[in-house]
Formats: structure tokens, sequence, C-alpha cells
């Protein structure tokens, strides 16, 4: 005889409480970002004077006309895409390479690897040896120089290769069978049904090279190779000077200016910056929670 559950009043209500308190707390996390969204588009008096919270005031698009206008802005947008597909898929390949054979047990010397790998994440040579060794090697003001340093993180590679471990050895042996070599193995067999993995790790490579800064201000000198973070990181700390520049040499019209204000501008040039990463994650959220738990404990 089936035995039907019956759900208490109190159960509801439980049920009731936790949503409301997830939908509070997922609220609470979007309120910085409407309040930036909202001092973009809100007028000079009203930012100025502190009014502005969740709903722009004396609605203006004159912060965004002055922040998008000329080659400056894209230029550095275009560049920031280049790093960011470039550096991201050369770091997911170069991680699952390194991770791969720290993975195989049949490995002479794993432990020895695994051991340097683990001294590497925890110290470094800094920040005066390796810009002695970028210009050592003539990689100064390049594009190399903005992708080299994120090639390999330790701890996605750690992630990439506990999930490795989780991977039935049958496959890898029936590979082998039919003539495999190690590469054959890995790009082949390994690497296509690891694709939850993948992209958790193509996401956190992503938004690394999308919001690192301080490399480029390092080793770019070319304004023409600056990546859209050090463009916004100029912007954000000479907003003031920026808008006297324009209107002394009347790249921005007068009228457009009297409406903008240093931390308006700010505002308009982070939300734009932000868009891209917003539309990325949604595209790999289905794979993140699953990479990040395989991948985080051995099986």
């Amino acid at each position: 005889m089936a035995i039907i559950e019956t759900r208490r009043p109190y159960h509801y209500a439980l049920e009731a409480l936790k949503y409301i308190v997830l939908v509070i707390f997922a609220l609470t996390t979007l309120l910085p970002f409407v309040n930036l969204i909202a001092k973009s588009l809100s007028g000079e008096a009203a930012v100025i004077s502190g009014r502005v919270g969740l709903w722009p005031l004396d609605p203006t698009i004159q912060t965004y006309r002055y922040v998008l206008q000329g080659h400056t802005f894209f230029s550095a947008f275009k560049v920031s895409v280049i790093i960011t597909v470039l550096g991201g898929l050369a770091a997911v390949v170069v991680t699952a390479m390194s991770a791969y054979p720290l993975s195989r047990t049949t490995f002479r010397g794993r432990k020895g690897f695994l051991y340097m790998w683990i001294f590497i994440m925890l110290f470094n040579g800094g920040m005066v040896p390796n810009y002695m060794l970028y210009r050592y090697l003539g990689l100064m003001d390049s594009y190399w120089c903005l992708i080299l340093p994120h090639l390999v993180s330790v701890y996605n590679m750690l992630l990439i290769k506990n999930y490795f471990e989780t991977l039935p050895d049958s496959l890898e042996e029936a590979a082998r069978i039919d003539g495999a070599n190690n590469m054959r193995v890995l790009f082949q067999i390994i690497l296509p049904i690891s694709l939850p993995m993948l992209a958790t790790i193509t996401l956190f490579y992503a938004v690394a090279y999308w919001n690192d800064y301080f490399t480029a201000r390092m080793y770019i000198s070319s304004l023409n190779k600056r990546p859209l973070q050090l463009y916004l990181y100029d912007l954000i700390n000479n907003a003031l000077q920026i808008m006297n520049d324009g209107m002394n040499t009347g790249s921005v019209n007068a009228d457009d200016l009297m409406n903008l204000t240093p931390e308006s501008v700010r505002a308009a040039a982070i939300t734009l910056s932000t868009i891209p990463i917003l539309l990325l994650y949604p595209q790999l959220q289905k794979y993140f929670v699953t990479g990040i738990v395989v991948g985080s404990v051995k099986g």
C-alpha cells in the first residue's frame, strides 16, 4: 500500500521563506550595478548632489556619447577582445596539456612535478624579475606580454587534473589499443568528454584576461595596444583632465561636457566594460557548477 506524504502548513511557510531570502540576496547583489547604470544615465546635478538611487534622475545619454565617441574606446575594446579570445584558448590548451600527465599514475616523477607546481603557486619571482625577463625576451609593448603572464594558473591546472582522474581508464586503454599516442588520446578522447570542466576554466581565464589592467600598465606603452581595462583605469583617474582636454581640443561638444561628471563617466565606462562578460557567462553557466564540483573533489 502506497504511503501518501502530506505536507504540513509550516512546510510551505519554510519553502516560501527560503525563496524570499534567496530573492533578497539576489537583489542585494544587483543593487550596486543598478545604481551604477542609474548614475551613468543621470544628469550632472543629480549625480553631484548624490540623489541618484536605483532610477536615473534627469535622464541623459551624453555620458555614453562621450565615452564611446572617437576610436580610443573601440580600439581598446578590440585589443581586450583579441587578448581574451587568444589568451583564453591558449591558456586552456596549455593548462590541459600540463594537467594530463600529472593525472596519470604511470607518469614517472609525477609527485615531484606536482610539488613543483604547488611551490610555484605559493611563491613566484616577483614583479622586477618578470619585468626583466620580458624585456630580455623582447616582448615589451606586445600582445605576448599580456597573454603569457596568465597562460597557466596552477589552481586551474589542479582542477583539470582532478577532473581527468575521475575519467575511466578504459577509455584511454581502448584508444591505445587502436594505436593512439598521448597527444591523440588527450585531444580526441579526453578533452571532448571534459567540456564541463573546460568551459569552467575558460570562463576563469576569460574573466582574468578581461579584467587585467596592471599587466598592461607594466608592459604596454603604445596607445593603440592598450586594453580596455587600462583605458578605463586612466579614464577613472583622469576624468576631469580628459574632459578638459576634450573641451580644449574641441573633440567634445561644450554643451555635452556641461552635463558630465567624472563619476558618471566612470559609471558609463564600467557598465560598458561589464557587458561582454555578462553575455559570456550565461553561455557557460550550465557547465560551471558541474565543472567546479567534479574538479574540486577527486572521485
